[in-house]
């Protein structure tokens, strides 16, 4: 499962067991922290998740940036609660080629508003396979 965490939503996406395809799950509003924990907790054991990829934001030459530090904090907590590993992922770009790719579907900026962090953490996931030998 990929994780696109921002400060209003956390767009989700999960693979099937063999990692060839990548489905996108509903947006989570943010509620709060505690919240939010609970919400990925009660989705990787549904899904019987073997470990989680959280988009990591950083500047484009790679320095850490405010949100980044954000993440990092949410990942500490989250690994605390969640019995599998949580993995760190590079995720310059990502909502960029998110927004491009809803754009290509025919989504407006609206709909494109509603389903980018969502599918900002399908690339995400994405990625983590190819680079890792899926798909």
């Amino acid at each position: 499962m990929a994780l696109d965490v921002g400060d209003r939503r956390i767009g989700i996406a999960i693979t099937d067991a063999e990692g060839i395809t990548v489905q996108v799950r509903p947006t989570r509003l943010r509620t709060g922290l505690e919240g939010d924990i609970r919400h990925i907790r009660a989705l990787v054991e549904t899904d019987a998740v073997e470990r989680l990829v959280v988009g990591m934001p950083r500047h484009m030459d790679g320095a850490p940036s405010r949100q980044t530090r954000k993440t990092a904090a949410f990942l500490d907590r989250l690994g605390q609660a969640l019995a599998i590993p949580v993995i760190e992922w590079d995720e310059r770009l990502t909502s960029f080629a998110a927004e491009e790719a809803l754009e290509a579907m025919g989504f407006d900026w609206r709909k494109r508003r509603k389903h980018v962090d969502a599918m900002a953490a399908a690339l995400i996931l994405e990625d983590f396979l190819e680079r890792n030998g899926h798909g």
